[in-house]
């Protein structure tokens, strides 16, 4: 009974994380497969939580903080660690990698519609991998000071760091640390992409926005947590974590101009249809 009171507690304090957590299962199964989803659920919580008991113990790889445990008992923790922190690596992990191949992937415009042209070549890559681990890192200088204001809003205070840190009180070492998780995330579910590639994606084949809900769950969380930060009048916060996602963002919007400036399509469209020939995409 405790244990149930625990998870329902868990939910309803931290609802967000799992309207974001929901999302993710959803465009993860339908993009990747349901198999994968799960696995990745699975692993990417356990790459996560292990770095987070190793940081608030030695110091590695995030540097050395602390949880405030006033919550534990009323929601659920694993050993020193808060389930929905480790929880939530999973979906920043998912919807960097689908930022990352929504800049390298080809890009077709459909009457209208735009569709993702990944290959399994361009999912696994190191390149891909690189990349998704640079768009993890700017979602944390985004997420990371604004938590660290809990007690300002209904997240409560929950962390802090030993020594207060040059970047609105988060320490360098902390992005360093995210850099490092996050290409260990994104290889594992690489890893697992690739070692299921008899696992059919039966889920979504006929909708053309499976590829591109992790690419809305990014901007989700950014839009969520820079509301947060202006709903409590943290203005710097605010304006400097909007001047820095400017830069993936126009990125972004960059490369998708170009890619869709091109005529000649034919041959990328024929090699998203090879290895993904359950696909649909009208006749162009």
């Amino acid at each position: 009974m405790e244990l149930f009171s625990q998870v329902l507690n868990t939910i309803v304090m931290r609802p967000y994380v799992f309207v974001f957590f929901l999302i993710y299962l959803l465009g993860c199964s339908m993009h990747l497969g349901v198999k994968r989803a799960i696995l990745f659920c699975v692993t990417g919580y356990l790459i996560a939580w292990i770095s987070e008991y190793s940081s608030i113990h030695t110091g590695i790889p995030y540097g050395y903080y602390y949880y405030i445990e006033r919550t534990r008992g009323e929601e659920l923790w694993v050993m020193g660690v808060p389930l929905m922190d480790s929880l939530s690596y999973v979906f920043l992990a998912y919807a960097s990698y689908c930022m990352a191949l929504a800049v390298i992937s080809p890009i077709s415009r459909v009457k209208g519609i735009i569709y993702v042209l990944e290959t399994k070549k361009i999912r696994n890559s190191i390149f891909t991998t690189i990349l998704g681990a640079v768009f993890f890192v700017y979602l944390d200088i985004i997420i990371d000071p604004v938590a660290l204001l809990g007690d300002r809003w209904f997240l409560g205070q929950i962390f802090g760091y030993h020594q207060e840190g040059v970047y609105f009180g988060v320490p360098i070492s902390n992005f360093i640390g995210w850099l490092a998780v996050g290409f260990l995330l994104l290889y594992a579910l690489q890893k697992i992409d690739d070692r299921l590639h008899r696992a059919k994606d039966w889920f979504g084949h006929k909708y053309y926005w499976r590829y591109v809900i992790g690419v809305g769950l990014y901007a989700g969380v950014i839009l969520f947590n820079l509301s947060v930060t202006f709903y409590i009048r943290a203005y710097n916060l605010g304006w400097a974590g909007i001047f820095i996602i400017l830069l993936p963002s126009l990125l972004l919007f960059l490369m998708l101009k170009l890619k869709l400036s091109r005529r000649n399509l034919e041959e990328t469209v024929k090699a998203h249809l090879l290895d993904f020939p359950q696909a649909v995409i009208p006749d162009h």
